[in-house]
């Protein structure tokens, strides 16, 4: 099997992993895309209600806790956005300040403290990202479950990756 690789020909598989290794740089190239993407999506939520990225990035943390089920606290919400103390207490601050966030005192243990997202932060979420969300969802339908089931992870895994590097922990 001969294959044309740039200016040289290989052959066998020194050619197929060429092939599968330009393939993943592809798919990376993709991710980014996609990354570039979903960011503009998000900055234009933030640039209409007033917020930074990191505000934006907070929400976010306290809206999938809550659909986990979990209360998310302050010092959580600091890790999920990779913030000290004190940035987390100004986040915060300003996000109830604005309406969108409300602290919430656990039944259970009322020195803990937990984040919620108030009714119109979900709405004006709802009301800008609904719309992509449904497409998405519509988007998806021409995959079958298994197809589905390597594509979500696919995505962990690379969000694991990411995950990394955002916060200085890739290995060399």
């Amino acid at each position: 099997m001969l294959l044309r690789v740039g200016a040289r020909a290989r052959t066998g598989r020194c050619g197929v992993a060429d092939n599968a290794a330009r393939a993943r740089q592809e798919l990376a190239l993709l991710l980014r895309r996609l990354n570039v993407e979903l960011d503009a999506v998000g900055q234009r939520f933030a640039d209409r209600h007033g917020l930074n990225r990191t505000d934006v990035r907070a929400l976010v943390a306290i809206m999938d806790a809550a659909r986990r089920g979990e209360a998310l606290t302050a010092g959580r919400l600091g890790e999920a956005v990779d913030l000290r103390s004190a940035s987390v207490t100004a986040l915060v601050d300003r996000l109830e300040k604005v309406g969108h966030v409300r602290r919430v005192r656990d039944p259970g243990d009322r020195r803990r403290v937990g984040l919620e997202m108030s009714d119109a932060a979900m709405a004006a979420g709802a009301e800008h990202f609904g719309g992509l969300a449904h497409d998405l969802v519509a988007a998806m339908e021409g995959y079958t479950d298994g197809e589905l089931d390597v594509v979500r992870r696919w995505l962990e895994d690379m969000t694991a990756v990411i995950a990394r590097h955002s916060r200085g922990e890739a290995e060399s």
